[in-house]
């Protein structure tokens, strides 16, 4: 069984099968939509690592700089870790939903 656990408002869980079904190469099939992450008090898109950063930082989260093919937050006193591949491009839905999953009401993933 695979797939990523989605949160709804009332913190209740569901595992989704195939989220946005994103093949391995990267490609999108020409059916799925496209899917962004939204930082929920702003409703603003986030559309770089800049302005994510920005606000994981005002919520807490501390930059890592150890990998270099990797961008990694964690939040002091917690076992949270969030990783990130280095090229934004390839920042994937269950990317957000891992950034969605350890920030509830602050940020979700929404289709375009």
């Amino acid at each position: 069984m695979s797939g990523v656990w989605v949160f709804n408002k009332n913190g209740v869980a569901r595992l989704v099968q195939n989220p946005g079904a994103e093949p391995i190469d990267g490609t999108t099939p020409s059916n799925a939509r496209r899917k962004v992450l939204v930082h929920i008090p702003t409703n603003e898109v986030i559309t770089s690592y800049a302005q994510l950063e920005r606000k994981l930082l005002s919520l807490g989260w501390l930059r890592y700089y150890d990998d270099p093919e990797l961008i990694q937050f964690h939040k002091e006193g917690s076992i949270d870790l969030i990783s990130l591949p280095r090229d934004f491009s390839r920042f994937k839905t269950m990317h957000m939903y891992d950034v969605v999953i350890k920030n509830r009401n602050i940020f979700e993933v929404r289709d375009m």
